[in-house]
């Protein structure tokens, strides 16, 4: 089917995935991608029409992509939008009892307002407005926006330019710190040099957490040079931006004090992230959404913790010497070239998290060693670090049911696993617990893990196969749960009658419980919903248990 009809992909979700989410499903109500929210101008369409690409196309794809980013940037902090500065006070009483209020008390009222609210307490007295200036600053963009006109996401021209002035006149007025500055609503292109001036304003002024994101022709709209001033950062989440070039920086230019970064859809260069991880001392946390240029992610950090990717797009990733890396997570990916790309697993003694891992798009290697179909475990073919495992597999393709004994084998100490069944491309084979006990033991499923997860479920005889095959070994088992996509079946007596066959097996743990679990979602739903809050929280043990697609489930 032509690309430009929007109607099917080729990600690992299988045939019956959209290029959007279906209207009317939960996903479609959260992202809200039926409006225009960023339409380009006509001297935009005909550059890109000027170079063979259907604008309508690139716009609603765009706008898919860029409705994921806002959806999948982390929550701001809490301001009140509805607080009123009052006090009790008796009859005929109109003494000024707040403002006499200690100071310390004043300055917690003032830093729980909104930015626009905030700098309205300055018009009170002289003593407001030093109040006002003198606490660390939330600024959100999107609370500048005119009453009822329209959101982060759907901006008007006109406000985007009314909001980009008041940010100049608030980041001008007041003497800093920033804690946190979130930044969305602008059309960048609009205003040269301004947001050279806004970077540079912030790194005088100490800015924090930043998230700065364009609206986004064009496309390749480069950061300023002025961005590498801001070494006070600690969080920063960029979105729709050409990275800057780092070569020629000088060596004191770093972020010493940066934990957390997110690029999304981001042009950035291999080296200049190479450039960035080296020059961020305490990073802990890394997140990447849609990739663009970067296609060789190597992690070479003291400091990272966790590394997430949603829809990582033709990305190689290299996990070179990361010593204290615990989370990998790979939500999503895809090769536009339909070649797999490398997974390489180095120096990460203290991994315990690992997945998606796909034997349709992924190669494994663990230090010098490819793992193959049959690759025995060993030494060097092992990562006894990893508690959490997830798989994406086409069960019935034969490379795929090769390869699932072969990862498995990988991570002997497993725990927790997670396995996605994908409905294939292309027709099936059919495979019988036989074979499956013909891949040889498996020390992960008979020793060690305690719960899976079997995700996508659609009765299928090669799912039924593993799962016969998986129960009459697993003797560690106590809870397996089966979760089937909304409309998979038409009842639940339907579902129920379909792992019928799971009770004639002859099930290795006598303590093990079967759930079965109907999601809220359809088929592939759950890639819209995607976001990185959960995965870089530590206290969550196990963020893939935490997925839209399990909401209500009890794990």
């Amino acid at each position: 089917m032509d690309r430009h009809q929007g109607q099917r992909c080729r990600c690992p979700h299988g045939p019956r995935c959209t290029r959007g989410p279906r209207h009317g499903g939960p996903a479609a109500a959260a992202l809200d991608t039926h409006v225009r929210a960023f339409p380009m101008d006509a001297e935009e369409q005909a550059l890109w029409r000027a170079c063979g690409m259907n604008p309508v196309s690139l716009e609603s794809d765009v706008t898919t992509l860029l409705t994921c980013l806002h959806y999948i940037l982390p929550g701001r902090p809490v301001v009140s939008h509805h607080a009123a500065l009052s006090a009790l006070l008796p009859p005929q009483d109109d003494a000024d009892r707040i403002s006499d209020l200690p100071e310390e008390l004043l300055r917690n009222i003032v830093s729980r307002l909104s930015a626009k609210d905030g700098a309205r307490t300055a018009a009170l007295s002289c003593r407001w407005r030093s109040v006002w200036l003198s606490i660390p600053l939330v600024l959100v963009d999107a609370d500048l926006l005119p009453a009822g006109r329209g959101s982060g996401l759907q901006v008007a021209r006109a406000d985007g330019r009314r909001v980009a002035s008041a940010i100049t006149r608030i980041l001008e007025a007041h003497q800093g710190p920033f804690h946190f500055v979130h930044l969305i609503s602008c059309y960048m292109q609009e205003t040269p040099g301004l947001l050279a001036r806004w970077l540079q304003l912030l790194a005088v002024k100490g800015v924090r957490e930043l998230f700065l994101v364009n609206r986004p022709w064009p496309l390749n709209l480069a950061l300023p040079a002025t961005f590498f001033g801001m070494a006070t950062l600690t969080r920063l989440y960029l979105g729709a931006f050409g990275f800057p070039d780092t070569a020629g920086l000088p060596r004191a230019v770093a972020f010493p004090h940066l934990r957390e970064l997110g690029l999304c859809c981001m042009a950035i260069q291999n080296r200049d992230m190479n450039f960035v991880l080296a020059r961020s001392p305490v990073l802990e946390i890394l997140c990447i959404q849609a990739n663009i240029l970067l296609k060789c992610l190597t992690l070479v950090s003291r400091s990272l913790r966790c590394v997430q990717i949603i829809e990582g797009i033709d990305l190689n990733i290299d996990v070179k010497d990361a010593p204290h890396l615990e989370r990998l997570i790979i939500w999503t990916s895809s090769a536009r070239d339909g070649l797999h790309r490398r997974l390489k697993i180095g120096h990460a003694p203290a991994l315990s998290m690992l997945g998606y891992l796909e034997p349709a798009r992924h190669v494994l290697e663990i230090g010098n060693t490819t793992i193959k179909a049959g690759t025995r475990a060993s030494h060097s073919t092992i990562v006894p670090s990893i508690k959490i495992l997830s798989l994406r597999v086409c069960f019935g393709i034969r490379y795929d049911d090769k390869m699932l004994p072969s990862f498995l084998r990988c991570f002997p100490n497993v725990e927790r696993l997670h396995l996605e069944s994908n409905e294939a491309h292309e027709p099936t084979g059919k495979l019988n617990t036989k074979c499956w006990k013909e891949a040889g033991p498996i020390e992960c499923i008979q020793s060690n893990i305690k719960l899976m997860i079997f995700y996508a479920f659609r009765g299928e005889w090669n799912e039924l196969s593993f799962l016969k095959f998986f129960l009459e070994n697993a003797r560690m088992l106590t809870k397996l749960v089966i979760v089937f996509c909304k409309g998979s079946f038409s009842s639940m007596t339907e579902a129920n009658s379909k792992v019928k066959p799971l009770f004639a097996a002859k099930w290795a743990s006598q303590d093990c419980v079967l759930q079965l679990f109907e999601s809220a979602l359809e088929v592939a739903d759950d890639k819209w919903l995607l976001n990185f809050e959960t995965g870089s929280d530590f206290s969550t043990r196990d963020p893939f248990a935490c997925t839209a697609a399990l909401q209500g489930c009890n794990i």
